[in-house]
């Protein structure tokens, strides 16, 4: 029975080191992806204090952050697309060239300017001088881990820009930048969360069988 007995902590000991081991990579191995967003969005022509329209070029600079601890990110080419609502082509399109962000690290890039379908923005241009834009970012990237790195992922991100009579952005939330966001970005918190909540859930069921 003792022997019984002392065999059953063994082995508890065991799954119970098992189980916290990988955990413990699991969080070490796990990735956050970069925050990409807006800093500045600007185009003359829309600034009506300058009353000049010869100037159609668009002006961007993105702002982005790697949030993981210890681990850089390899970007591949990011790719932009600006565009009107309920329209069929973009109004111009640009890309910020491939890098490496250290873990921990903001970079700030601007985007080659481009000059933007001037007929199709001035037909969206609201009587108060707005104006109102949809910017879509895609890229992928691979994190550094230690001395390896890690497959490609996917990065689609966007948001709206509303831009006012003086040719730049209008933040609603009173914020310098605009973040763009993905809206899968949700379902991934949640499928994270669902895995840890089974792994806690394994750990009891043992426990208890024990």
């Amino acid at each position: 029975m003792a022997e019984s007995s002392g065999c059953c902590r063994c082995c508890f000991s065991f799954i119970f080191t098992l189980g916290l081991t990988a955990l413990f990579m699991w969080l070490s191995l796990r990735t956050s992806k970069p925050t990409c967003k807006v800093r500045s969005f600007y185009i003359p022509a829309l600034n009506r204090t300058l009353n000049d329209t010869t100037n159609k070029t668009l002006y961007v600079t993105l702002r982005l952050e790697n949030r993981n601890k210890d681990k850089g990110i390899y970007y591949d080419a990011l790719n932009l697309t600006f565009s009107l609502p309920n329209a069929s082509k973009p109004i111009a399109t640009s890309a910020v060239s491939s890098f490496y962000q250290g873990h921990q690290k903001k970079a700030t890039k601007d985007v080659e300017p481009k000059e933007v379908n001037w007929t199709a923005v001035s037909n969206a241009t609201y009587p108060n001088g707005t104006v109102h834009f949809r910017v879509d970012l895609t890229t992928a990237v691979r994190f550094k881990i230690m001395f390896w790195r890690t497959k490609r992922h996917r990065v689609m991100v966007g948001a709206d820009v509303v831009v006012n009579a003086s040719g730049g952005y209008v933040n609603p939330k009173h914020k310098k930048d605009i973040k763009l966001s993905a809206a899968s970005d949700h379902q991934m918190i949640k499928c994270l969360l669902g895995q840890v909540g089974v792994f806690a859930n394994l750990l009891v069921l043992i426990l208890l069988n024990l």
